[in-house]
């Protein structure tokens, strides 16, 4: 005997009814059934809404009703089976409008399993629907198990040839025999009441997600699946608000010993979460977080395996302190859960970080590379070669956006995740957000994406920040030269940056600083493969640019394309005195407070960017907490250099 209970959204259309009997069909190959489902999802709110309208407005709302069911039964059956199952499905309208508003909300299971009663029995299948009203007995407000079991025993006993009871979940009758219902998720419980009572071999809960898992996947996208979980686990993750599960379920089923497959109804062939007896840890580790939304404050609740660490509450104020998260309370409710007391409003800022911190801070990371030239390739190497640390879980080697990566990155990636761009890709970029959605974090050394519009950049860092991913991108400008982050520091310091002059372009530093007349220089500039693959991008200075918007914009200068004053180089002109400079210069008379501009400038022997030399950079920035400058200057070429960047902006 199995016990398989669907909830609303496994039930909500014809479509999802089929897949319903398919499972079911596998599972009567095994023996008997009991199907335990749940109304169409919605209708037990519209009931609720019914009940509290007037005589007019209700008839209106059951005639909605009854043509929702319509339309199910009229995709499912045709014939004299549809004209017979209308038939039923009024006759039950009927009974709706005729009982008292308090127990319309328990009609609408009547509705969805009479449904499938029928399509069983139109299948061939030896099926009966059996009134739980009729067999689950409330007492002043609990089930009587004692007399529910004997009850549920017997009607079934009586039925030997019936392959499959289809039984409507949710509700029950009271001492007085008048319909009651065993809560919001009741469902749930009816089944678990049936497979104590039965002994079943197997008790599933099928719903529209992959199992128990770590939290609410539509608050925190990284959420993953719980392979197996305590009773008690599941029980205070229920009673504190994971809706997967109705907590009351969990007693018949830890009563009796039987296991419980919580299983998703669109995928069945994921494992799911198996509760079950299991041991406590002596130390315990974090299972799952759940958070219940009250009248006047939120509360999140952080359950673990076993006794938590007697600081475990300090070190989790500290940490939500520093994500600016500060609660009402924070406090252990009992050995093995925390209880985080939150103001309306903060719980899903609140959720994501403390996800993070149980679920998220694992030693290893893995890795989804798009872009296999030769950083992309270095990459792999010194991965492969010097750091256990990172799985490489998925290469894209298109140099452009490939949508099947992309989409298999996602469904799959934890919040360990992150995903490298080591493309040239002007448009891959559009993925970026997405990706940061998804809750796995970026790392990029494609200056395209970075230099995009203004509006673009800002909603890639608004998504990290939300999402509270990284976006790194040291290696968008100097290669390995840490150029951003000293820019960056100075930024969040409230320094005020009042200058950046930097050496960037290697292509033209080189052919400068050659020693050989320009159009030789930049010949052999282009057989070792430094310049653009059409040269005057490089002597047009589109490259130069990218790479001040990306330095103007981690100084806080919202800097466009449009913004930047450039005069193309003109080798005619260009002698080995000058250097290509790009700088941004404060200055209250433009629009953004700063004049930008890149151009060939003389330079003398005690200028910094005298020594700059074949494909190094340089970079000179004043502020005004620092107005002597500080000066970065190293290689700025060399897939290899750049490759080490990238691993440390993963590993950071």
């Amino acid at each position: 005997m199995e016990v398989l209970k669907f909830g609303g959204t496994s039930v909500s259309n014809a479509t999802a009814i089929s897949r319903v009997l398919d499972i079911v069909d596998g599972a009567r190959s095994r023996g008997k059934v009991v199907l335990v489902s749940s109304a169409v999802s919605g209708c037990t709110d519209a009931l609720i809404a019914m009940s509290k309208a007037d005589a007019r407005e209700r008839e209106k709302a059951a005639k909605a009703i009854l043509e929702r069911h319509y339309a199910i039964a009229s995709r499912l059956f045709t014939g004299k089976e549809r004209r017979d199952v209308f038939q039923v499905l009024l006759d039950t309208c009927k009974d709706l409008l005729d009982a008292n508003p308090d127990d319309y909300q328990t009609f609408g299971e009547l509705f969805s399993t009479r449904i499938i009663a029928a399509k069983l029995h139109c299948d061939g299948v030896g099926a009966l629907w059996v009134d739980s009203r009729d067999l689950i007995r409330v007492r002043k407000g609990k089930v009587d198990k004692e007399v529910s079991y004997k009850k549920i025993r017997e009607a079934i006993k009586v039925h030997p040839e019936v392959e499959v009871f289809v039984v409507p979940g949710f509700i029950a009758s009271d001492e007085r025999g008048h319909v009651c219902t065993l809560g919001r998720g009741g469902s749930d419980y009816s089944a678990a009441l049936f497979a104590a009572a039965l002994g079943a071999d197997d008790l599933q809960i099928w719903t529209d997600v992959p199992g128990i898992m770590t939290t609410n996947p539509k608050d925190v996208r990284t959420a993953r699946t719980i392979p197996q979980i305590s009773y008690d686990a599941a029980f205070l993750l229920a009673a504190h608000g994971a809706k997967v599960l109705y907590a009351p379920s969990v007693q018949p089923a830890m009563e009796s010993e039987l296991e419980m497959h919580i299983l998703d109804t669109f995928h069945p062939d994921l494992p799911g979460t198996v509760v079950k007896a299991l041991p406590r840890s002596a130390h315990g580790a974090w299972v799952g977080i759940a958070c219940e939304k009250l009248e006047d404050e939120s509360r999140l609740c952080l359950v673990a395996d076993g006794p938590v660490e007697p600081q475990a509450v300090s070190d989790l104020r500290s940490r939500l302190g520093r994500a600016n998260i500060v609660p009402r309370d924070i406090f252990p409710e009992g050995d093995d859960h925390i209880i985080v007391v939150l103001a309306p409003g903060d719980e899903v800022e609140a959720l994501r970080t403390c996800h993070y911190i149980c679920f998220e801070t694992e030693d290893s990371v893995d890795v989804y590379l798009a872009g296999e030239g030769k950083v992309g390739s270095a990459l792999l190497d010194i991965i492969s070669k010097t750091d256990n640390r990172i799985n490489v879980r998925l290469v894209s080697r298109h140099e452009s956006e490939d949508g099947e990566f992309f989409e298999k990155m996602m469904a799959e990636a934890s919040g360990k995740s992150v995903f490298v761009d080591c493309t040239d890709s002007e448009t891959i970029y559009k993925w970026y957000v997405p990706v940061l959605e998804a809750g796995i974090n970026v790392v990029s050394s494609n200056r395209r994406a970075l230099s995009v519009p203004y509006a673009e950049f800002a909603l890639m860092k608004r998504t990290a920040r939300r999402m509270r991913r990284f976006l790194r991108y040291e290696t968008t400008v100097g290669a390995a030269l840490p150029i951003l982050d000293s820019i960056n520091m100075s930024a969040n310091s409230s320094d005020e940056i009042l200058s950046i002059e930097a050496v960037v372009s290697c292509t033209l530093n080189y052919i400068l600083t050659s020693g050989l007349p320009f159009a030789e220089a930049l010949s052999r500039a282009q057989e070792i493969g430094l310049t653009e693959k059409d040269p005057s991008m490089d002597l047009g200075g589109k490259d130069a640019v990218r790479k001040l918007l990306i330095l103007a914009r981690e100084a806080g200068v919202p800097l466009e394309e449009s913004d930047v004053e450039v005069e193309p180089v003109d080798g005619s002109k260009a002698d080995g005195s000058q250097r290509f400079v790009a700088s941004i210069e404060k200055d209250l008379s433009q629009p953004k407070g700063y004049r930008a501009s890149i151009r060939l400038k003389t330079v003398s022997p005690d200028d910094p960017a005298w020594n700059v030399r074949g494909t190094d950079n340089m970079i000179s920035i004043r502020s005004a907490f620092h107005p002597s400058p500080l000066l970065i200057q190293g290689a700025g070429e060399g897939a290899r250099m750049a490759a080490s960047s990238v691993l440390n902006d993963i590993l950071r």
